[in-house]
Order: structure tokens, then C-alpha cells, then sequence
């Protein structure tokens, strides 16, 4: 199933996503990654998920990423009685403590002593993105009694921000580490960091995942903007999320801050994904609004990599029309002459080695003539990372004997993604399955030309040094290729 778009979207699922039939109208709607939110749900919910997942793979016959949200030292409230939300008046009184009661309209549990330790008469907490704000008036080793300076709903385990206050909180919890064992033995291509801080936290994580999975940061506190290019490098992703970064910093700091980091990760070769609150509405309304329309076409017009939903594919009324809606969003956007002066303009043009010159080359030439496609064989991913940085106006075909490359980048722009069969070691052979691709997967026809990119010795990675125009036809490789 060929994308008419080379944004990629990642869909949460949750409750509303849950079963064989959704999440593959999810698939066929647009959806080219799938999250697993580790904040909700037990190890047997997660597996029975991934399991669907990779079910749904087996049948569309295409790589599906699966990324795992870890969730990170995320400060939660507990859980009420009967599961009811409550609203908090403004003006009235609540207190967080330590037990493990139910909730109710007046108190709940918030199972974090090191906030009570650290906390101060006159220190603020923010509930639930912001929309609830108090302040703290009292507070000891086991409770805070607070004043609601802005009321409104706080329900099961919403999240808690300290601004005014320095945490000293590990990057990974207890529930994280064993998280990352279980998802990363169940299978998953990309661990998302939550509350990341600074690089030796994507170390710690990288050390216990051994490998088997690629580490997405998660940029949601302030110190990581500030130590954005360290976090960068020791990355293999970024994630812009949005949410807590708009409550621990000025909202209007977000827009200039998202612009800056998606430069950074595709001047890096390294994919982006812009998620929170980008179709919110559409939890309960089959519509977006035009707002949100217009936020998620400025991250595809930024250049990101992906754009996520949320809530909106997990919990919402309306999972299959929001990815649609954000499906048709993109393909229109993509479709603008501006967006392709844009990528252009902002295309990377300082280059220091051979791979470099190789992609750069090849996606000249591919807009320069007619060619259909950009091949590339790839053992690491890298070599598709690299031509999906200059944004190519032609497809990109990333081939790969691994099946956990190239589900790995189901995240970057504009990547189709093809298993090749058997090891190919000779580039007669990766030219032959690179036009084989490109015919069965409606990228050209026999009579069409495609650029190829690979590294000789093969099966090497970082050694992208070779590159042909080929016809489609394998008759004709045959007979004009001196191998």
C-alpha cells in the first residue's frame, strides 16, 4: 500500500484502538507507526496490542514500526473513587497526600514523596497540562494542603507539574526499567524517554536496551532545550513533546522552540516527531477544528518527520477519522509549490563525507531527469536517513535484509520500505531487486529509470559510496551492466 505523503503518523492506541479490526483500519488510514503508551496499561495489555500489531503486519506484507512510551519520572495523582473526575473550584481548598485512598472532591493521592520533601508554602502545582493551578499553603513530609488558583477537571492519574521546584528525580524509574526489559524482549523498534534532561540520561537507557531498540528523546523540560545538541547526538530520534513543555515554559515559547529543534534533528539525519494536542478536538467531535488543522500543516511545513495523535486514536470517539483527517492534511500540504520551496531553501547544504556527496547527487539527478525513484540499500538505516534530509521531490525506496531496519524507519520521511529477500552482495544483484521494488510497489514501470545508492563492500555500514541510474527493466540491467 503505497502513502500518497511522506510525513509519517504515529497513532497511540488505547481503549478505542484495541482489537484486530481497528487497529488495521488504523493501518489503512494512514497510521505508519504505532504507540504503546507504557503510562497506561499492564504488561499483558501491551503484549496482547503488539501482538495484533505485528498480526496486521503480516498481512499488509509492510514493515509497522512499534514505538514504546516509557513514562519517565512523570509525576501522576492517584486514582478516584468509582473513576469519576471532579472539578476543582476556583478559590476552594485540596489536598495531595500519601495515602492510597480513593480520591474524592476534596483530596488524592500523590505517590511521590521526593514533591513533599522538596515542596515550600507558596510553591505552585499544575494539574492536567495547566488547566488546574494551585498553590501550595501548608504542607509536611506526607501531604500539601493547596488553594485552587484556576479550577477545572482532574480525574485518574493526571499529571502533576512542580515548576517553582528543583526535583533531583532519576531519568529512568523503577516501572521504567522494567518497561524497557519487558517491550524491548516483546519486540518494539523505537523506546521513547520521557522527562529526558540531558544526555547521560539517553545513555542510561541506551546500556539496558543493548541494541535492541532505537532511543527516541522525548524534550518536555526546559533543561533539555537548553541541552538540546548534547541530547541530539547521544539520540537516535527526538520527539517534540508539547505539552509538559507548554506548562513548565511560557506557551508562546513552544512555536520558536519546535521550529528549532526540527531544523536541528533533520540537519542531524535524525527523525522528528511533532506530537500533543494536534487534533484534540476530534476526542469528541469528528471534526478538528481550524486551528488545529493549521498545527498540524505548520510541523509537515517545518520539515518533521512525523506527527502524532494522542488521545485522539487511544481514548477518543473518532480514531479512524482523525488519522484520516490528519492523513489528507498532509497529502494537501505536500502537494503545495510552497512546501516544496520550503524544503528546498532549508535543505542542508554543508556536506563532509562521501555519503553526503552520494545522496546529495542523487537526489539531484533525480530532479534534474526523469527519474521515478531513489533506491537505496541501506544496513543501518543511515543511508535513507541521509537522502531523506534532502527532501527529495521523488520517492525514496530504503531496501534492507533486516526487518528491524526497516521497520525502524517507518519514522523517517518520505521512507518505503521493502525486506529484501536473501543477502545481496553484488550491486548487479542490489540494482535487480532495487527496480524489482520499485515495479511491484507502483513506483515505476518497465520503461522508467530509477537512481541507486549502496555501500560497496555490502553489508557494511557507513560505507555508501556508489551510485547508478538503472532502468526498471531487468532485461535491460542485464544486458547494459558490465557485472
Amino acid at each position: 500500500m503505497r502513502r500518497l505523503r511522506n510525513v509519517k503518523i504515529v497513532a497511540t492506541l488505547g481503549p478505542a484502538s484495541n482489537d484486530y479490526r481497528t487497529i488495521r483500519a488504523l493501518f489503512e488510514a494512514g497510521a505508519d507507526v504505532f504507540r504503546l503508551n507504557m503510562s497506561h496499561g499492564d504488561h499483558a495489555e501491551i503484549r496482547a496490542r503488539h501482538e495484533i500489531i505485528r498480526k496486521v503486519e503480516a498481512d499488509v506484507g509492510r514493515p509497522i514500526a512499534i514505538l514504546a512510551d516509557l513514562q519517565g519520572p512523570k509525576l501522576r495523582c492517584g486514582t478516584f473513587a468509582d473513576d469519576l473526575a471532579h472539578d476543582l473550584v476556583t478559590g476552594a481548598t485540596f489536598r495531595f497526600d500519601l495515602s492510597d485512598r480513593p480520591g474524592d472532591a476534596t483530596r488524592v493521592q500523590l505517590p511521590h514523596r521526593e514533591i513533599f520533601d522538596a515542596l515550600q508554602p507558596g510553591a505552585h502545582l499544575l494539574v492536567n497540562d495547566g488547566k488546574v493551578k494551585l498553590r501550595v499553603e501548608d504542607c509536611g513530609e506526607d501531604f500539601a494542603d493547596c488553594t485552587v488558583l484556576a479550577g477545572g477537571p482532574i480525574s485518574n492519574r493526571k499529571g502533576v507539574n512542580v515548576p517553582d521546584v528543583v526535583l533531583p528525580l532519576a531519568a529512568l524509574s523503577e516501572k521504567d526499567r522494567r518497561d524497557l526489559e519487558f517491550v524491548c524482549e516483546l519486540g518494539v523498534d523505537w523506546l521513547a524517554l520521557s522527562f529526558v534532561q540531558r544526555a547521560e540520561d539517553v545513555e542510561d537507557a541506551r546500556g539496558l536496551a543493548k541494541g535492541r531498540a532505537a532511543i527516541l528523546s522525548k524534550i518536555e523540560k526546559p533543561a533539555a532545550e537548553k541541552a538540546f545538541d548534547e541530547i541530539l547526538a547521544a539520540s537516535d530520534g527526538i520527539m517534540v513533546a508539547r505539552g509538559d513543555l507548554g506548562v513548565e515554559l511560557p506557551v508562546q515559547n513552544v512555536p520558536p522552540i519546535q521550529k528549532r529543534l526540527v531544523r536541528k534533528c533533520r540537519a542531524a539525519a535524525k527523525p522528528v516527531i511533532v506530537a500533543t494536542q494536534m487534533l484534540e478536538s476530534m476526542i469528541e467531535s469528528p471534526v478538528p477544528t481550524r486551528a488545529e488543522v493549521s498545527d498540524v500543516a505548520t510541523a509537515i511545513y517545518e520539515g518533521a518527520d512525523a506527527v502524532m495523535l494522542s488521545a485522539e486514536s487511544a481514548a477518543g470517539g473518532y480514531p479512524i477519522e482523525a488519522v484520516t483527517t490528519m492523513n489528507n492534511v498532509a497529502i494537501e500540504v505536500e502537494a503545495d509549490p510552497t512546501y516544496h520551496e520550503i524544503m528546498r531553501a532549508s535543505r542542508m547544504v554543508k556536506r563532509s563525507s562521501v555519503a553526503d556527496g552520494i545522496v546529495a547527487s542523487a537526489r539531484e539527478i533525480a530532479e534534474t531527469t526523469d527519474i521515478k525513484a531513489i533506491c537505496c540499500f541501506t544496513q543501518s538505516g543511515t543511508t535513507a536517513s541521509l537522502v531523506a534530509r534532502e527532501r527529495p521531490a521523488v520517492p525514496i525506496l530504503a531496501l534492507t535484509p533486516l526487518t528491524h531496519v526497516a521497520r525502524r524507519m517507518c519514522l523517517t520521511w518520505g521512507t518505503n520500505c521493502f525486506i529484501t529477500e536473501g543477502e545481496v552482495n553484488r550491486f548487479k544483484l542490489a540494482v535487480v531487486s532495487a527496480a524489482r521494488a520499485a515495479r511491484q510497489g507502483g513506483f515505476a514501470g518497465e520503461t522508467d529509470q530509477i537512481v541507486v545508492t549502496a555501500g560497496v563492500p555490502f553489508n557494511v555500514k557507513g560505507t555508501t559510496n556508489i551510485i547508478r541510474v538503472a532502468p526498471c527493466a531487468e532485461r535491460l540491467i542485464y544486458a547494459t551492466d558490465p557485472d
